[in-house]
């Protein structure tokens, strides 16, 4: 979920129309103030009308909102592990309830339909299926799945599966984590599993969410599960994860050569903080290392340049045959975007990672409740930049959205404005790129509910739908009622 989560790269990279809106669902209206904060930052918010086909969508993850943390059979996570050791996690809480969604999916899936929505990306929980991450498949995990997506065809919405959203089988970990290059195989193995159970369900597929993101902060900066501090063992961890996407990839094909496979990659606009030519190169080292280090060499079969005289293969295990097994023809691209970030070049020799970068947080434009800053051009420069290198790929945004803390008033309403002003602008600049030649098919905001934003804990919420997290009721914001209209009209306006 959200790209780096409270952590900046810099301290990392240095140390349609179906139906008309529900009765219930109130369009909002714009407000003036708001009207004057899209002219000055969001000069993309202009109006647009969508194809029918295009689909719109909600991102959920596992961790975030099932709870049910060691109920029928599943075993424990790195991350159950990781927010269960004190001082880990914000205010010491824990994923063990979330929201809840293990046994209100039910509900939650209905939201979503009277959204309107299209598509609902959600995560399978690995331990769930596998609890200490090999041998036969749990079938109370495997059934929970099914039961959801069945839920999901039946609200006629597309599911679109993550096979890992960070959460490991803490065996696998103590086994050595991602840097050991046997996980590969394990993760190609449940990969299998969950093709066999619900590839006569389920034809759309996300190998990993945010590959840069739980190997970098997981095992580099170690502010996300499971907490090491070794830039080795993320370059190891970097190359195993792209070996596991490769086979991953041919799995599933081999199951059913008619699925539509991708991955959901972490991007951020890399802007070169001036306009010195160090400057720019330090950006394209950050954008090969923190945006298409996991896609560069399923596409192209070799690494990014994103270090300066340094040849890191060795330090991260490659083997001769290696960059066969890591090209992978993705379907799509799928995307999570969140904000552009400032690039400086460094002196030689400055930082363990080598890559002569400083990258540091942009705060131009407005910032969101988590500090984030709101800078719509930098989505839309970044979808360019990838339609340019990549001969046009098909693209899905998996994720794009912000923090606000807006709770609900004395009538049971929640008036976040400022998301509805957010994702007009963040709209706006998609619709822009697709104009110019961007080849989108779909978005999937973050996200359906307020949840457990992983280090942050409960503090962060990027829902469509706030959460009372002592009574688990569901309260739809006027963002999601909004949303609600545009995925029935299609029309940005």
């Amino acid at each position: 979920m959200p790209i780096l989560n409270g952590v900046n790269r810099r301290e990392f990279l240095a140390g349609a129309a179906r139906t008309a809106v529900a009765a219930s669902f109130t369009l909002v209206q714009p407000h003036a103030d708001l009207l004057l904060a899209a002219e000055k930052f969001f000069p993309d918010a202009v109006s647009h009308t969508f194809p029918k086909e295009f689909f719109w969508g909600i991102a959920t993850a596992a961790y975030q909102i099932e709870g049910a943390w060691n109920e029928d059979g599943k075993g424990e996570s790195i991350w159950d592990r990781f927010s269960h050791t004190v001082g880990r996690v914000k205010g010491a809480e824990t994923g063990d309830i979330a929201c809840d969604s293990y046994h209100r999916y039910k509900e939650d899936i209905d939201i979503a339909k009277k959204m309107n929505l299209k598509s609902y990306r959600f995560s399978v929980s690995w331990p769930r299926i596998q609890a200490l991450g090999s041998g036969q498949p749990n079938p109370k995990g495997v059934d929970y799945y099914k039961r959801l997506t069945d839920t999901l065809l039946e609200a006629k919405i597309r599911p679109l599966v993550t096979l890992y959203h960070w959460d490991l089988p803490q065996a696998l970990e103590e086994a050595g984590g991602w840097p050991n290059r046997d996980l590969a195989a394990r993760f190609s193995e449940y990969a299998e599993i969950m093709g066999r159970a619900l590839g006569d369900r389920i034809s759309n597929w996300c190998i990993f969410n945010e590959p840069w993101v739980f190997t970098a902060l997981g095992y580099s900066s170690g502010v996300h599960a499971p907490g090491r501090t070794n830039f080795t063992d993320f370059m190891k961890a970097s190359h195993v994860v792209n070996i596991a996407q490769g086979q991953a990839f041919r799995a599933l094909k081999a199951i059913n050569s008619k699925f539509t496979v991708g991955t959901a990659f972490s991007v951020a606009h890399c802007q070169p903080a001036t306009s010195s030519d160090a400057d720019r190169q330090a950006a394209d080292r950050a954008h090969a290392l923190g945006n298409v280090w996991f896609l560069h060499p399923a596409l192209k079969g070799e690494y990014p340049a994103a270090f300066v005289g340094a040849n890191p293969l060795e330090r991260m295990g490659v083997r001769p045959d290696d960059m066969k097994l890591i090209r992978a023809p993705l379907d799509f691209l799928g995307l999570n975007y969140y904000r552009r970030q400032l690039v400086s070049a460094m002196a030689p020799g400055e930082g363990e990672s080598s890559t002569g970068v400083h990258n540091f947080d942009a705060h131009e434009g407005p910032l969101t409740d988590f500090a984030w800053e709101v800078w719509p051009d930098g989505f839309y420069e970044l979808l360019m930049r990838l339609t340019r290198e990549y001969n046009k790929p098909v693209m899905e945004i998996t994720e794009n959205g912000c923090s606000y803390l807006d709770g609900p008033d004395e009538r049971d309403r929640v008036a976040d404005k400022r998301r509805i002003t957010f994702l007009r602008g963040y709209l706006g600049a998609m619709a822009r790129a697709m104009k110019e030649g961007a080849d989108i098919r779909g978005y999937h905001c973050w996200s359906l509910l307020d949840n457990f934003e992983w280090a942050e804990g409960y503090t962060q919420r990027f829902g469509l739908t706030y959460v009372d997290f002592r009574t688990q009721k569901r309260t739809l914001k006027d963002s999601g009622k909004w949303y609600a209209n545009l995925a029935s009209t299609g029309a940005l306006t």
